[in-house]
């Protein structure tokens, strides 16, 4: 508005008649104006870093104020029920605008800081995968995709999104040199990395066949002591995360030895902290509540159990929430605090997730989260990897809903 104001001024002193007396007394009015503008700038900006140093920021007020502003125009003319869900919306996005305005808090942890009572070398190989991740992000904000390829800015055709993920990410365990083997849901063997210490599986790019679709997309990974990623189980990982790249890009890590799992946001605004992985939310419990994302739904052609599962679901009202990315689908259960994740199987609609790269980190992180997981009879940290193509059905989230997965479902109908 102030620079509006000058250049409404300057407008008007340019276009003033030409007799002198008049010119001299439009200008004496337009230097007048900026000086009382500037005077109107300088006392804002004054009060903004007063602000600053208060409880509440200026555009944290700003931002509650204006929303309220918009719902008490509302409830003049609204039921006493519009009126009560207004509020409780209205509360709820004051939450979330809370929670992002948390992100940039100058004593939030980066990902550095937050290991730093871990074992050097599995801090090493935790490191590898941010700095891949955040490679893979960048990758994906700026390549114009396909489904068979994608373009850089000039229109030259270059590797395919999951292939560069995977090139990325292999690159970064080797360099790490505390990685003694690594392997890739894209090439499922295992690969000498050279260094000693931990193994890591990752699936490079979950959900790569709707990166064309702009939907959100992620990286899997699980990390092992010592040198093989086969005879190990999903209770041994030392840590596992989700990688998110979506409007924001996240990883959501767990660590042996430390409770919760924990989301970490990288900064990409052009400020001090730009470029860094800082915390911005823990998870320590996922509760009962109707949200749920079904997987592989042609199973409940031939397995009566999950279509059974599906009717529960359908007849109870639960929100359905799916978007054909396993990464995001069970992110949402950690942030949302509530729901459930299944992918069933059946004898002609077979498992598709490998327990690997797939099925064991993701229910590393979510029983660190406070969910549960299972196959249909146990917990998938408990199943052995025989092979690197090894798959299972799973489910993921609270109790009482992995519980009924197990009750209705379970294994009778393979």
């Amino acid at each position: 508005d102030a620079a509006n104001h000058l250049l409404a001024m300057e407008s008007y002193v340019s276009h003033a008649p030409a007799r002198s007396s008049s010119r001299c007394a439009a200008i004496s009015i337009g230097v007048n104006a900026v000086l009382a503008t500037v005077g109107i700038i300088a006392f804002a900006s004054s009060s903004y870093a007063a602000d600053l140093q208060g409880p509440i920021r200026a555009s944290q007020r700003a931002a509650v104020t204006m929303p309220n502003m918009a719902i008490n125009g509302m409830m003049r003319q609204s039921t006493p029920f519009q009126q009560s869900q207004a509020i409780m919306n209205n509360a709820g996005r004051q939450m979330r605008m809370k929670a992002v305005e948390t992100v940039a808090d100058v004593d939030s942890p980066t990902i550095e800081q937050f290991l730093s009572g871990s074992e050097s070398k599995l801090q090493k190989a935790v490191m590898a995968m941010f700095n891949a991740c955040k490679e893979i992000g960048y990758k994906i904000r700026t390549a114009s995709c396909d489904k068979q390829a994608c373009f850089n800015a000039f229109g030259d055709e270059q590797l395919a999104i999951d292939v560069l993920a995977d090139n990325v990410i292999f690159e970064n365990l080797k360099a790490s040199g505390a990685v003694a083997t690594a392997s890739s849901e894209e090439e499922p063997t295992e690969v000498n990395m050279g260094g000693s210490g931990y193994s890591v599986a990752f699936d490079p790019l979950d959900g790569s066949s709707i990166i064309d679709t702009n939907f959100a997309v992620g990286t899997i990974f699980g990390i092992w002591p010592g040198a093989k990623l086969t005879g190990v189980k999903g209770f041994e990982q030392k840590a596992a995360g989700l990688g998110v790249y979506g409007p924001r890009t996240t990883i959501t890590l767990a660590v042996d030895g430390i409770e919760g799992a924990h989301e970490f946001i990288l900064i990409d605004d052009m400020s001090s902290r730009h470029g860094q992985w800082v915390l911005s939310q823990s998870f320590h419990t996922i509760g009962e509540g109707k949200l749920f994302a079904p997987g592989n739904l042609r199973a409940t052609l031939d397995n009566p159990g999950y279509a059974e599962l599906f009717q529960h679901w359908y007849d109870n009202q639960y929100q359905l929430r799916y978007t054909g990315g396993m990464v995001p689908d069970v992110n949402q259960i950690m942030v949302k605090g509530k729901g459930v994740f299944v992918n069933a199987a059946s004898k002609n609609a077979k498992a598709k997730l490998r327990l690997l790269y797939e099925a064991a980190p993701t229910g590393y992180i979510i029983e660190k989260a406070g969910g549960k997981s299972s196959d249909g009879e146990q917990s998938v940290l408990n199943l052995e990897v025989i092979g690197t193509e090894d798959r299972t059905q799973v489910a993921y989230g609270s109790a009482g809903e992995v519980d009924r997965f197990e009750s209705l479902v379970g294994k009778k109908y393979l």
